[in-house]
């Protein structure tokens, strides 16, 4: 059975101790705010943030984490499940093998057709027309699978002579600490939490071990603050990174792969194996470490190299892949009048130099993930790279252009009547992410492959927006 884990963190640490046990996992960072969270959860309790142990903080950060990333992917397959219209599929390729087989150009300017950046608009596509729900029903996705993705929330804090350290953020406070910590001993704690997104069980618990710290100079703390790898970890240092110079030892914690011993305990432990055992319904929950191998040899990952197919799915119209390919491109999602209902506005992308067709406008997006179906995977990009909330849009149709081992799918969105979507960038992928007046679009300088397909696009949508009137 292969199953996806969801590492709900962006430490580089976590995740590389997951690939050394053979576990690639899908990042998606929750964007908890854990200072409120903390705050809140004391407040709740009835006692002072102060109160809180470490071991409460870590296990409180843990389950915020993960329950972020559940709830989102939740609305997400909610708003997918819940999408009408129409799914229209066009065929390129038949359209061009007719006229190879005429031995006549199709028209005089098709010498300037595009395939690296799909520009077709000098060809007549055929296309069929079958009800959304119906290709819902048939299609895959997160909503039919019986176990997982599994998702991984972990939060690590470190003890030292009474106080309760987090990530330092600035130098001087990462200097000040190392300098505390030297010939000193402190206690590493790691909060863990598995959540199955398929029937929402969870499992939670954490480890600790005891860190001692040897007689290090303050030049080494200048050089290893100055890599800047102990600002954004909890304790100002990282076992398995450079900092695992400083440490002279280590008493307690527990090893679930051999020669992983600093790395397990400072990012994971017997509970998160526990949690991926107990959400598999596995009989055996004797040795964690070769449970882990054996669902990492199952699972696939996010950035592997496979066949090369795509899905343009937009308005939403977001470029997502097929199952099994590996990229997406660009979220569409369109705004209409209060009071006539008409499109007036869409969200677009104005995409970093660093970028294909850098500086061009499009539509956000990103790659789809294992399990996922065209709409799921649209939708979950739109609101990681755009901030668009599933829970304010509504589905309205697709339109996909099928090249046969590859593909693009156009997912139709409508914001919700009485909602608001307030896009913003949210990674290098975009220098900007903003509402564009409708009538704007085609004076923009347009991705090819946005530019081909907008006037088909901007007609569909004012179809679609007088349908959802009527």
């Amino acid at each position: 059975m292969s199953v996806s884990i969801i590492l709900a963190s962006q430490s580089m640490s976590r995740r590389n101790v997951l690939y050394s046990a053979g576990i690639s996992p899908t990042i998606r960072v929750s964007h908890v705010d854990e200072p409120e969270v903390l705050r809140s959860t004391a407040l709740e309790r009835g006692v002072a943030e102060e109160q809180l142990s470490i071991e409460d903080r870590v296990m409180i950060l843990a389950q915020a984490k993960a329950q972020a990333v559940f709830d989102a992917y939740r609305s997400v397959m909610n708003t997918a499940a819940s999408a009408q219209g129409d799914h229209i599929t066009a065929f390129p390729l038949e359209s061009q093998e007719a006229a190879d087989s005429t031995a006549q150009p199709v028209a005089e300017d098709a010498e300037n057709i595009d395939t690296t950046t799909r520009d077709f608009s000098a060809i007549e596509v055929p296309t069929s027309v079958q009800p959304l729900t119906d290709v819902q029903h048939n299609s895959a996705g997160l909503k039919s699978q019986k176990v997982g993705p599994l998702i991984i929330g972990c939060d690590s804090m470190f003890l030292i002579d009474g106080e309760v350290q987090g990530k330092p953020h600035i130098p001087e406070v990462a200097v000040e600490r190392l300098r505390r910590m030297r010939g000193n001993s402190g206690e590493l704690w790691t909060g863990h939490c598995v959540i199955d997104l398929a029937t929402g069980k969870s499992v939670q618990g954490s480890s600790h071990a005891v860190v001692k710290f040897g007689q290090y100079s303050d030049r080494d703390i200048e050089r290893y603050v100055a890599t800047g790898e102990p600002l954004e970890v909890a304790g100002n240092f990282t076992l398995e990174g450079l900092g695992g110079a400083f440490v002279d030892g280590i008493e307690g914690g527990s090893a679930w792969r051999d020669g992983h011993k600093f790395a397990a305990i400072a990012h994971f432990g017997r509970p998160t194996w526990r949690g991926l055992d107990g959400c598999l319904e596995c009989a055996s929950r004797s040795d964690h470490g070769k449970r882990a191998g054996a669902i990492g040899q199952g699972i696939r990952s996010a950035s592997g190299k496979r066949d090369a197919a795509w899905r343009w799915m937009g308005a939403v119209c977001l470029w997502a892949p097929a199952l099994g390919s590996e990229w997406c491109r660009w979220v569409l999602l369109a705004r209409t009048d209060e009071h006539s209902g008409e499109v007036t506005h869409v969200v677009m992308q104005h995409r970093a130099m660093w970028s294909a067709e850098g500086g061009t406008w499009g539509i956000p997006g990103g790659a789809i993930a294992d399990g996922e179906n065209a709409i799921e995977g649209a939708l979950r990009e739109s609101s990681e790279e755009a901030g668009i909330d599933p829970e304010d849009i509504e589905v309205v149709g697709t339109y996909c252009e099928d090249h046969g081992p590859w593909r693009y799918t156009t997912v139709f969105a409508l914001e919700k009547p009485g909602h608001k979507v307030h896009p913003q960038a949210n990674d290098d992928e975009s220098m900007e992410v903003a509402w564009i007046p409708l009538q704007e679009v085609p004076h923009r300088k347009l991705l090819t492959a946005m530019r081909t397909d907008w006037s088909r696009f901007a007609q569909r949508l004012n179809d679609l927006a007088a349908q959802y009137r009527s």
